[in-house]
Formats: C-alpha cells, sequence, structure tokens
C-alpha cells in the first residue's frame, strides 16, 4: 500500500509516519503539511492512500479531499480528526472520502481501516454512525419526504445485503450470515451501488440511512 501522510502538526505527522513505516504492507510515499501541499504530493507520487486531516491551514482536508478524488478517482482518502461534528463528517464524505476516523482510535482500528479503504471497501466508527443516524432522524421529524422506496430500485435480496453493510458487516460476514459465498456478495454489491447510483458501500450505507430502508438499531446501541 502506498500511501500519502497529511497533518499540519509536525510531531503528529512525523509520529504517523513512523508508526505507519513499521507495517511490512505500507510503503510512505509523502507526507504534507497542508491541503495544498497534499493535491500536489498525490498528484505526483499517485498514493493508493491518502490519510488526511481535517483542519489545517491554506486549505482544509476537506477541500483537498474534493480536488484529490476529483482528479485522481482511484485513490482513497481516509479523513483522520480531532473532530467528531456533523458538518465535519458530513462535509468529509460528501467530498469522496473513504473513511472518517478519529484521532483517538486503536492503532488496530486504524490499520484495519487502511487495509480495508486499500481494497475498494469504506469505514465509519461507531461514533459517526451514531451522528450520521441521529442527523437522518432529526429530518424525519421535521418532515423529510421519502421519494424513493426500495422496492422500486433493489430486489429482496439486494435489500438484504444492503442492511449487511449498514450494520458494519464485512463481505465474508454477509456470505456467512445469508448463506451465500463471498463472489455473490461481491456481485450484489456493484449492482446495488449502479442502482442506487453511488460510488462506494458508505454512500450505500448513508443513503439507506436517510431513506429509512434499513433498521439501525443494533447498530446505533
Amino acid at each position: 500500500m502506498r500511501l500519502l501522510v497529511v497533518d499540519d502538526h509536525q510531531l503528529a505527522r512525523d509520529g504517523l509516519v513512523r508508526l505507519l513505516s513499521l507495517e511490512k504492507d505500507i510503503e510512505i510515499v509523502g507526507a504534507a503539511g497542508d491541503g495544498e501541499e497534499a493535491v500536489a504530493l498525490a498528484a505526483r507520487t499517485q498514493p493508493d492512500v491518502v490519510l488526511m486531516d481535517v483542519r489545517m491551514p491554506r486549505m482544509n482536508g476537506i477541500e483537498a479531499t474534493r480536488r484529490i478524488v476529483e482528479a485522481l478517482p482511484e485513490i482513497a482518502v481516509v479523513l483522520l480528526t480531532l473532530h467528531d461534528e456533523q458538518e465535519y463528517i458530513f462535509e468529509g464524505l460528501a467530498a469522496g472520502a473513504c473513511a472518517y476516523l478519529l484521532k483517538d482510535c486503536t492503532q488496530r482500528e486504524l490499520m484495519t481501516t487502511l487495509r480495508q479503504v486499500v481494497k475498494g471497501g469504506s469505514y465509519m466508527q461507531g461514533r459517526t454512525l451514531r451522528l450520521l443516524l441521529e442527523e437522518f432522524r432529526d429530518l424525519r421529524r421535521n418532515g423529510l419526504r421519502r421519494e424513493l422506496q426500495p422496492c422500486d430500485l433493489l430486489s429482496p435480496r439486494e435489500l438484504e445485503v444492503l442492511g449487511q453493510v449498514v450494520r458494519g458487516q464485512a463481505n465474508k460476514e454477509i456470505a456467512r450470515e445469508l448463506c451465500i459465498d463471498e463472489t455473490t456478495v461481491k456481485t450484489h454489491l456493484h449492482r446495488i451501488f449502479d442502482k442506487l447510483d453511488v460510488r462506494d458501500r458508505t454512500q450505500a450505507a448513508i443513503l439507506a440511512i436517510q431513506e429509512g430502508w434499513c433498521p439501525l438499531e443494533r447498530q446505533a446501541a
């Protein structure tokens, strides 16, 4: 995995570089101190993943994410930040980030997330998903109209697969839960993405939450 590290605090940036360099499957291709530098370095080094801070001078991480994803959609961006405000989460995911981690995450959670997104997956911490859920519940209470119905778009099996995605299940877990093989899960996911016109699991999960298609109580507990 070719990784670009972006953080405006040099001590934090250097610490991440040292930590991640110890992983045998990770190659650090660069380190940037602000969004502008990150965009330039991403274009030059073509990393697989960018680990991106949010609040930075000159250009923040959300705008940098938007520019990187627009220019190089094959690059996965993981936002790593101190801030769990809904505004940052929504804007970051809308900009194209595949994952949103808080800096109090464990080393294991960070490594797992990086390895998941480089394979085309996505990730949201439980706290992040709860914030999204609360926001969409507020919208529904305030009269949000559901213009889409899942039965108009997805087959019953696709809706089952989407429900497992919303609960944070990996492909292997979905296959075991639904008694199908992983190849079939991947086929269903590609069809779901196409039908919903979304890019990845995160966007599919957010749409399912927004439209109230899948029960979320277990995930939000």
